[in-house]
């Protein structure tokens, strides 16, 4: 979807400025906010991408006036009440006012370090042959879906290069709405400037994208 998360190429947000030295978290609560996303996600009621499309789809207003983990917590407190897990109404009240949903299983302190050591692979097997192959000349699709996609609005509707064929992975435009993993074969791609640019940008300049095999076609 085109939300206010897709911030690459816009204007009017000045330069990148990072923080020297700093530090993993700026409050204590922004430690409780990951460790709530992470154990609620162990729960299994969704996947990386279903969160990744609520942080979305939260008002751009809200959103851009947010700092990084007030999304994480704003779009949290959105998918556990889609799964039933708490109401509005406790959310509003910090009271649990009924029993809600059952977690399929609960992630405890001593197998913190052992789930995070593991990560959540989505590298999956693909039964067909790539479709494309490394020194190919492809196109972005130009697309403006109202669900999730990974391809970025500057990408769009852009020639490049196949550079590399990185294997096949979860398809997150379908998982984000519960229609299964339904892997692709993911491509890097490469741009030059003016492609992405246009005319006058530096033409020694290239930017590159992992691309899934939907988002492209051949020219």
């Amino acid at each position: 979807m085109n939300g206010p998360h897709d911030l690459g190429g816009q204007m009017g947000f000045g330069p990148v400025a990072p923080e020297k030295d700093e530090p993993y978290f700026h409050g204590d609560w922004e430690k409780r906010a990951l460790g709530l996303t992470l154990s609620c996600g162990a729960f299994g009621a969704w996947t990386i991408d279903e969160s990744r499309h609520a942080r979305e789809n939260i008002p751009p207003a809200n959103y851009l006036a947010a700092s990084y983990y007030e999304i994480w917590i704003r779009a949290l407190e959105v998918l556990l009440e889609r799964h039933g897990f708490v109401t509005g109404e406790e959310i509003a009240s910090a009271k649990s006012l009924t029993a809600g949903s059952v977690p399929k299983r609960i992630l405890k302190a001593d197998m913190v370090a052992g789930v995070l050591a593991g990560g959540a692979p989505c590298d999956r097997m693909v039964e067909a042959e790539p479709r494309f192959v490394i020194g190919q000349m492809v196109r972005t699709k130009n697309i403006n879906p109202v669900e999730h996609t990974r391809l970025p609005r500057y990408a769009r509707a852009k020639t490049g290069v196949i550079e590399a064929v990185q294997g096949g992975f979860v398809y997150p435009d379908d998982n984000a709405h519960g229609r299964g993993e339904n892997p692709q074969w993911v491509y890097t791609v490469v741009f030059d400037g003016p492609e992405i640019w246009g005319e006058g940008s530096d033409p020694s300049l290239s930017v590159s994208i992992d691309a899934w095999e939907s988002y492209l076609e051949p020219v």
